[in-house]
């Protein structure tokens, strides 16, 4: 069963998060939902939600990706120097890693987007270092998944979901939930 670490931190996106994180579970994906620095972790909409974890209990090797929802508070994950070192071990043992919304500015500030393809939430574009900027809703290059936001969640869920479990579980997916 594959396995997915997607932090948490005051002010993420919550359509982005619960629908990353309930596609990925629909998909028999264990997804391990950790706090920054408490369980509790409010929204940008003020929706709280129970983490599993805080990150400091977590070995981030462990996972088979990480994948970060975005937000208003998304400063606060390029800001902690955890989730930049997971990142590049990720990026580096060449495990998934995707963002959404304004989270690829985070793989940006990590150095992963140099020379890759990738998308985000326009108000982050110029805070961005890429290969080249894409304005589709999910892009993928190698083992790095990008997306634009809110409205594109389950588009990128889904495209997780066929990267990690393959095309057919995706498909069965995407006519379940009548996407």
């Amino acid at each position: 069963m594959p396995t997915v670490l997607v932090p948490l931190f005051e002010g993420f996106e919550e359509i982005e998060a619960v629908t990353i994180i309930d596609v990925l579970r629909r998909a028999n994906i264990e997804v391990v939902t950790a706090g920054l620095l408490a369980n509790n972790v409010m929204g940008a909409h003020a929706i709280a939600i129970t983490a599993d974890k805080i990150l400091d209990e977590v070995d981030a090797s462990q996972f088979d990706a990480i994948v970060l929802p975005g937000g208003a508070g998304t400063f606060r994950l390029r800001e902690d120097p955890r989730i930049a070192k997971i990142l590049i071990a990720h990026a580096n043992a060449n495990k998934l890693v995707a963002a959404i919304c304004a989270a690829p500015s985070v793989l940006s500030a990590a150095g992963l987007l140099k020379d890759k393809r990738a998308t985000s939430y326009p108000s982050v574009k110029a805070q961005m270092e890429v290969g080249e900027y894409l304005t589709i809703p999910v892009v993928v290059d190698g083992n790095i998944v990008t997306s634009r936001g809110a409205g594109t969640a389950m588009a990128f869920a889904l495209k997780l979901v066929e990267i990690l479990q393959g095309e057919a579980i995706a498909s069965k997916l995407t006519i379940d939930m009548v996407v």
